[in-house]
């Protein structure tokens, strides 16, 4: 069964525009087929449905990338060993989806993109499956983690240590899906704000978002000595190891993953300059700066900018940070990692193309937590 993945693609661009409906029915499909799987999903779906179209997406555009594939979904399937899912669960979600792409690609869709599909869902499965099994000997599905500490920064953003109950091996950069007591069943995904330490303890930088519910629940409702969960650490924003300067460009919490690689670079003894330019709309925002500037002060080849955009009186540089990162030298021959709000990731983005440096120089992510 050999994959065609112009032939998904061209199918899978109809969908795209009925995004909602199509995963609204999708799950709809599932779950009157398989109804005993309602039970591994949150109560509400709204956020569960974006994800899958966001993660569908993602892997459709990468059929023909098939290192970035296999990255990919070795890591989503790891992840889903949090859920319950088991080998056999895949076969209901692939009739399910391939019920799906046939209903709404119904105006392009014959036996040629059918097959296609099937032959797109067998290889995807098989690497999640795959991936699972072999991780099952060896790390847990979860972590249970203690709250040692909760320092309130700000009225919503609060920094958060927590100590897992056993070894969770991570790399800088990388995020892990949280849950609380409160909320059973609904994770959502916070980038881990520091470097792997002797002692196990992490950090995570939350901002409490209206609506949100594991975001509001671990700021204003989490106190030290509570239990949360934590699922495997996954993404890819890691290190590059090149020895070439950084450029670090973080926009509010976004600094999380960010601040993970800098300790990592001062920890591993090597010595390329690192800037990292952090902003936020008002000087109160910049939540973690005493902190990064004793970094700075601990490690002459670090320079942090902070920036602000939405107070005048503000004494510092003003305006938004894509802007601000154009107005210094440039940046064509560093390793560049760039995370906060999508509007912000993609403008820095555009911009450094813009300037000569190359995708394949840059490391991005979105701020994880709620929409």
């Amino acid at each position: 069964m050999s994959l065609n993945p112009r032939l998904v693609k061209e199918s899978f661009s109809v969908l795209e525009p009925v995004a909602d409906k199509a995963a609204a029915y999708f799950y709809g499909r599932l779950f009157a087929e398989s109804p005993q799987l309602r039970g591994m999903f949150p109560p509400a779906m709204d956020a569960q449905r974006d994800r899958l179209f966001k993660a569908l997406t993602r892997i459709v555009w990468s059929l023909d990338s098939p290192d970035s594939l296999t990255s990919f979904l070795g890591q989503l399937g790891r992840d889903h060993r949090k859920y319950g899912v088991l080998s056999e669960h895949y076969t209901a979600v692939g009739n399910a989806l391939l019920a799906t792409i046939r209903r709404f690609a119904a105006e392009v869709w014959n036996s040629e993109i059918e097959a296609a599909w099937v032959a797109a869902y067998t290889v995807a499965a098989n690497l999640m499956i795959d991936s699972a099994e072999s991780d099952s000997g060896i790390s847990p599905a979860w972590w249970l983690a203690e709250v040692i500490d909760h320092e309130l920064r700000t009225p919503d953003i609060a920094v958060i240590t927590l100590r897992p109950g056993q070894r969770l091996p991570y790399q800088p950069g990388q995020y892990v899906n949280v849950q609380t007591a409160r909320w059973p069943r609904v994770w959502r995904a916070f980038s881990i704000a520091n470097a792997p330490r002797e002692d196990n303890t992490i950090r995570l930088h939350v901002r409490a978002v209206p609506g949100g519910w594991v975001s509001t629940a671990l700021v204003e409702h989490t106190r030290i000595g509570d239990t949360v969960m934590l699922g495997p650490p996954v993404g890819t924003m890691t290190p590059a190891e090149s020895g070439r300067d950084i450029l670090c460009v973080a926009g509010g919490t976004g600094l999380a993953p960010l601040k993970a690689i800098v300790e990592h670079v001062i920890g591993s003894g090597r010595r390329p300059g690192v800037h990292l330019l952090y902003g936020a709309r008002n000087a109160r925002e910049l939540y973690d700066l005493p902190d990064l500037i004793r970094m700075e002060s601990d490690f002459p080849w670090l320079k942090v900018t902070p920036v602000v955009s939405d107070q005048p009186g503000y004494d510092g540089i003003r305006g938004r940070v894509p802007e601000v990162m154009e107005r210094f030298h440039s940046w064509a021959d560093h390793e560049v990692y760039v995370c906060g709000p999508a509007p912000m990731v993609n403008e820095t983005v555009r911009r450094l193309q813009r300037s000569g440096v190359p995708l394949t120089d840059i490391r991005r992510d979105l701020v994880h937590g709620e929409p």
